[in-house]
């Protein structure tokens, strides 16, 4: 049997209209994923609904409901394979009832590929995008300046979008020398898989070549188990079975487990991933495993589970530094937005604003503000309305991390420094 590639999450950011879909489609069908008959009948059924040059974007988009109001919903998990890697797609989407799908996303994966209109550039939401994956904790990142036939391939609109996009990368700490700015037309394929005779002018690599190029994830193999609940189905034979991505640790079958915050526990009977039985599962593995012991009731998504020996935290409070994207007015104490964490959305509660911060430099320049507004940076206490898990950022990251919603947006994005456990 071939050797198994490594594995690696990457989430493709930017904004609606600036060629997400059409370029995933585009990686996929490179990739060999998709055969070329399933791309004609979209290519006709596109045209057929006035629709052409969206049959790319289709073979995401399956969806009737997506394909009718022409915009991407749900985060749409696809496979293909480089050189080096298998690379599940995370397909963020650009619209703006959806960013909380794309939070979900972006907090799992390795690395990013913001994909920018080369007209366009820079919009709000390409600069919400690229903050909020800083946040979240990705620190790699491609960028495509896509739609490059619309400017004739020429390299001066290049330069252009590539300036405004660096600005942006550099404000939030991204080493802009060390990232991939690659001319790309999704639509025609060009530097995807093999480098274009239109863009002469551009020596980089190609985005196939920039994806086999990142750094494979660190797998947190020697952290306690974490595995954060995406979905729970009872299925008849078997028993319930819990889904999700082991974060941190090792699941081995015949292990007791406990989901918090709900407190149950049960035996591990079986594991599964992409329909076969595996002995155990390791850090990046999206899972289903079969529970004895736990009803389909006891359990919900936002749990977490972990081994008993070593729970997951079920918290009182804790310290986070955010900050704050966009806010109409300020936030101050009793503030209570919804905190979306791993898989979990409870409503949150600012207790204390502790310090403000210099964003730039992460040194403290106020203590105990009256209140924060859009672009600070800052240190708060939140207490959780109801149990909730969430972990220190430096003890297991991806449980570290969190976003905050209100009114329909993202108004901060923030990592937990400290929690006070419930007692």
């Amino acid at each position: 049997m071939a050797k198994e590639l490594e594995h690696i999450n990457v989430v493709i950011i930017g904004h609606v209209d600036h060629g997400k879909s059409t370029m995933v489609g585009r990686l996929l069908y490179e990739a060999g994923e998709i055969p070329e008959h399933i791309i004609e009948k979209y290519r006709k059924e596109a045209q057929e609904k006035g629709k052409a040059t969206f049959e790319f974007a289709w073979v995401m988009d399956k969806l009737k409901e997506e394909r009718e109001r022409g915009i991407t919903i749900d985060v749409a998990h696809r496979k293909f394979k480089t050189n080096k890697y298998e690379i599940t797609i995370i397909d963020a989407p650009g619209h703006r009832d959806f960013i909380k799908n794309m939070i979900t996303g972006a907090s799992q994966a390795d690395a990013a590929v913001l994909v920018v209109d080369v007209v366009d550039c820079v919009q709000a939401q390409t600069k919400e995008h690229v903050f909020l994956s800083r946040t979240l904790g990705i620190n790699q990142i491609i960028v495509l300046i896509n739609k490059m036939d619309r400017v004739d391939y020429k390299q001066e609109e290049y330069d252009k979008c590539k300036e405004a996009v660096s600005k942006i990368l550099k404000m939030v700490g991204f080493k802009v020398d060390e990232i991939p700015f690659i001319p790309t037309s999704a639509y025609n394929g060009d530097n995807i898989l093999k480098k274009s005779e239109r863009t002469t002018w551009y020596n980089g690599p190609t985005v196939f070549e920039a994806l086999d190029a990142l750094k494979p994830p660190e797998k947190l193999v020697d952290k306690p188990l974490r595995i954060p609940i995406q979905d729970v189905y009872s299925i008849s034979g078997v028993g319930t079975v819990p889904v999700g991505r082991v974060e941190s640790g090792i699941l081995k079958v015949g292990d007791k487990v406990i989901f918090n915050p709900a407190g149950v526990t049960g035996e591990v009977k079986s594991i599964e991933m992409h329909h076969e039985s595996i002995p155990q599962a390791e850090p990046g593995d999206n899972i289903g495993f079969n529970v004895r012991g736990v009803s389909k009731n006891d359990v919900r998504r936002g749990d977490v589970a972990g081994h008993p020996d070593n729970p997951p935290t079920v918290v009182r409070d804790f310290t986070a530094q955010i900050v704050v994207l966009q806010h109409p007015t300020a936030i101050t104490v009793g503030y209570t937005p919804v905190v979306h964490a791993h898989t979990a959305q409870v409503a949150c509660q600012f207790v204390e604003l502790q310090k403000k911060l210099d964003p730039r430099t992460g040194q403290a320049k106020e203590e105990n503000p009256q209140f924060l507004k859009t672009g600070d940076a800052a240190i708060v206490k939140l207490q959780p309305t109801r149990p909730m898990v969430i972990e220190k950022v430096k003890d297991i990251p991806p449980l570290g991390r969190f976003a905050v919603r209100d009114m329909g947006m993202t108004v901060a994005a923030g990592m937990v420094l400290d929690v006070t456990p419930r007692g």
